[in-house]
């Protein structure tokens, strides 16, 4: 394996057995309750740089483990200190940890392009830009065509008393059935299309059972077929223009 991807891997792996695999819900419960004063929290600090430092192998180099402890710990002290423990505070405190990794990843891979120069050579990657350009067309643009194109008929339902479903999920679930789809394209992975659309029409076989009406039921056939089929269109345009 390349040093520089054995590196990240190590740094990666230190973290998630410090965050997810050796922190309790007791150690959680604790730290949330007494905050800075948790002696949990200075420990899982500690772990983490303990973690680093044994994965990294580097045994005469402190700086790396000293700063993952540090930046550990005023990052979870933040979290901790947050007044709602909710999907957007976690994705903010793990982005957080991950640039740190990043830079210290950055500093130990004297090899690695410099920020100015990495960003030069994405923004002249055809390849790079491509698919970054495939992605956020099936999240944006193409969940706004969908909206539009079925608009009338979620009109035409809004008011039926049968339709029970969560605010937006319809949305989000079209975002992550769009970037699989894309994901399976560009990983040439075809066949497993078909096993996400019959995953799906045994769900649509169940919604029918517990009372959803026709109506609704062809509302979201018709979402997800033009899902799949722009999904399937940017993803066979990028693989013609990259491979």
């Amino acid at each position: 394996m390349n040093e520089s991807v054995l590196i990240g891997v190590q740094l990666l792996l230190a973290h998630v057995l410090t965050d997810f695999v050796f922190q309790t819900k007791a150690a959680v419960v604790h730290k949330q309750a007494k905050k800075a004063k948790s002696w949990f929290l200075y420990l899982h600090a500690l772990l983490a740089g303990i973690l680093t430092y044994l994965l990294l192998q580097q045994w005469t180099s402190f700086s790396v483990p000293i700063v993952v402890t540090v930046t550990h710990f005023f990052i979870d002290l933040w979290k901790l200190n947050k007044k709602e423990d909710n999907l957007r505070v976690f994705l903010l405190d793990q982005m957080f940890h991950l640039l740190v990794l990043v830079a210290a990843w950055w500093y130990l891979n004297p090899a690695a392009t410099s920020f100015p120069e990495l960003l030069s050579e994405l923004s002249t990657n055809t390849s790079f830009l491509a698919v970054l350009a495939a992605y956020l067309i099936v999240i944006f643009p193409v969940g706004f065509i969908i909206g539009k194109a079925t608009k009338r008929w979620q009109e035409e339902i809004a008011a039926d008393e049968a339709l029970n479903s969560l605010e937006s999920a319809g949305r989000v679930i079209g975002i992550f059935e769009r970037i699989l789809i894309l994901t399976l394209i560009l990983t040439d992975n075809f066949g497993a299309i078909g096993f996400l659309i019959g995953a799906k029409s045994i769900l649509r076989f169940g919604d029918s059972k517990s009372g959803n009406t026709r109506k609704q039921t062809e509302y979201v056939l018709i979402g997800t077929l033009m899902s799949f089929a722009l999904s399937i269109i940017v993803g066979s345009l990028v693989r013609v223009l990259i491979f």
